[in-house]
């Protein structure tokens, strides 16, 4: 009974995490590009601003159009010298979806783990979410160093005076996915608090959700 509240804020963690990843990788606000207003048009502002997620990049007022494909045979036609974006590009469109199958398996695994009353079990969940914890920090890592490069090389092969009213910045799609790092590392701390507290309590009712 006495180890209830830290059964019961296992959960809340995970759950979050899970929600803040998914709601991440649906999102396009993960990467923005503005034009200051000041030097153009409101119109021409906002039709040359843009905002893009993992998949797909939004233009305007115009549809979103998909990315390039990292996997596909367009992605081997792009010179030699671009091709370390594309290895990134394949990078975190792995490690985050990745991340997120992890979550939901990690909690089927705390489940069996409670239900069994196996501290050994909690201890590999606990660790298991770790991992994709850090998976999670790879991935947005890897994703910032692509942004970062991509805008570099595109300044590099045009005009640079095209960019100097040109604003870029990292949306809350992008803040959603390192609040699922935290709450992911967190709920894989208390799973390996659970553990210890079972593993030294081995008499006691385990209490499971």
């Amino acid at each position: 009974p006495a180890r209830l509240p830290l059964f019961l804020s296992t959960c809340p963690p995970g759950l979050f995490s899970f929600g803040f990843l998914a709601a991440a990788l649906g999102t396009d606000y993960w990467y923005l590009v503005s034009v200051d207003s000041a030097n153009s048009s409101a119109g021409d502002a906002e039709q040359l601003s843009s905002h893009s997620g993992l998949w797909r990049l939004c233009e305007g007022q115009n549809a979103c159009t998909p990315l390039i494909d990292p996997f596909g045979t367009e992605s081997w036609q792009v010179p030699a010298s671009l091709q370390h974006l594309i290895s990134m590009h394949r990078a975190f469109v792995v490690l985050l979806p990745l991340s997120l199958v992890l979550i939901v398996f990690g909690w089927i695994c705390g489940v069996i783990g409670s239900l069994v009353q196996s501290s050994r079990l909690l201890l590999f969940t606990g660790f298991y979410f770790l991992l994709g914890a850090l998976l999670t920090l790879s991935g947005t890592s890897t994703y910032i160093c692509y942004s970062s490069a991509a805008f570099a090389e595109t300044v590099r092969m045009f005009d640079q005076q095209r960019f100097e009213h040109v604003r870029i910045a990292f949306g809350w799609s992008l803040a959603l996915a390192w609040l699922s790092f935290s709450t992911e590392g967190l709920a894989g701390i208390l799973l390996l608090l659970a553990a210890r507290g079972l593993r030294l309590k081995p008499d006691a009712c385990a209490v499971f959700i």
